[in-house]
């Protein structure tokens, strides 16, 4: 490797003092293209050939002229590479935007204005995850970059983010009194509150919900569509999350709320606004929040909050994490255990449990006397 790296730099480098005295260092690139530099001593000359071309040997090497667009433009090419759904491409434009250094030629972004940024979103009162997911963004778009040798480093490598709280300490889980409120308070919007509450399905699979979708025989739910959109030109219809097609199995008081029969035909949807349209997530927030308001819920349950307590309920009732996994839709349990693990049972609550009952059957006035010991 290391006879190599000498020849590459022996065949496609060079150094030559010109006549005004000046020392032109050259090298070509991997793709052939030439690069110079011009240094007023030969010792300045080297040390950036140098760098350049072990740059080039050790896979660091970043075009010098690539660097020069900005932000802007970097992200704008590096978007139209993705493949996303609708969600994901709003929040990473979202969090691409929200960045200081917009207009700034990308090579010159440093790792303090990125830390300095964080600070800055965090002194404004952004919420930790929030952050973080900003952050994930730039992050994997300073990374493409890298990749794609328009800069050497990424300077949101090791950026440290506020602390995020544990989940137990901010889910939010309604009790049933609470439910009932939400569900007295909803009026017509009762239908799709109590949905996403006793299915648990999100806001858009609640919204992309037909008559067909109800199988009033096996008393089940299909999920097979979503509604995304955060108004009437954006909505739009879609698949699902990635692995959050599936049945949810209700019971017959829920198909009944639904009142499937006296709406239409198999395609014809569920929900609709006293204009006909599809609920999007601003119509349907907006119902949501006259409703917290006359139930007398706090700011910080949203609809997303049913999700949550239905998933509770599940763990309370002591279903096992595949089946809560399959109820709300997750591609992996991994991804149910990690929203949810603070609500299931410890072992230690196992344990003790488990020798407490042990015990009442053993202390019971109805246990077998065994007599005296041979």
């Amino acid at each position: 490797m290391v006879t190599a790296s000498v020849n590459w730099r022996a065949s496609m480098a060079s150094i030559k003092q010109r006549a005004n005295g000046v020392w032109r260092a050259r090298y070509r690139d991997q793709n052939g293209k030439e690069h110079t530099k011009h240094e007023k001593t030969k010792r300045a000359a080297q040390k950036w050939l140098d760098e350049q071309t072990a740059a080039i040997v050790t896979g660091q090497w970043a075009d010098p002229g690539a660097g020069r667009i900005t932000w802007d433009e970097w992200v704008s090419r590096w978007v139209g590479m993705q493949v996303w759904a609708d969600g994901t491409a709003t929040a990473a434009a979202t969090a691409v935007e929200s960045v200081p250094w917009r207009l700034k030629a990308i090579r010159d972004v440093k790792h303090g204005d990125v830390q300095t940024w964080v600070t800055k979103e965090s002194e404004r009162g952004l919420a930790a995850s929030t952050i973080r997911t900003r952050l994930n963004y730039v992050q994997m778009a300073f990374r493409a970059a890298v990749d794609n040798q328009v800069i050497s480093r990424n300077p949101a490598a090791r950026v440290k983010t506020p602390r995020i709280r544990k989940r137990e300490a901010t889910m939010k889980i309604l009790t049933a009194e609470q439910v009932n409120a939400a569900l007295e308070a909803a009026g017509e919007f009762r239908p799709f509150v109590a949905v996403c509450v006793f299915a648990g399905l999100r806001l858009g699979e609640a919204a992309g919900l037909q008559v067909g979708d109800v199988d009033q025989h096996l008393n089940k739910i299909l999920v097979r569509r979503q509604v995304q959109g955060t108004s009437i030109p954006t909505t739009k219809i879609t698949p699902p999350k990635a692995g959050s097609e599936r049945e949810v199995f209700v019971p017959l008081e829920l198909v009944d709320i639904l009142q499937v029969s006296q709406i239409g035909t198999p395609d014809s949807f569920l929900f609709r606004t006293p204009l006909g349209h599809l609920f999007n997530r601003n119509s349907a927030g907006e119902e949501w929040r006259r409703i917290r308001k006359a139930a007398g819920l706090g700011d910080d349950v949203t609809l997303h909050t049913l999700r949550h307590t239905f998933a509770s309920n599940l763990i309370a009732s002591g279903c096992d994490v595949v089946t809560v996994q399959r109820a709300l839709g997750h591609s992996q349990p991994s991804i149910t255990l990690n929203v949810y693990s603070h609500l299931w049972p410890s072992a230690e609550d196992k344990t003790r449990s488990a020798t407490s009952t042990f015990m009442a059957e053993v202390f019971s006035p109805d246990a077998p006397n065994p007599g005296p010991h041979q």
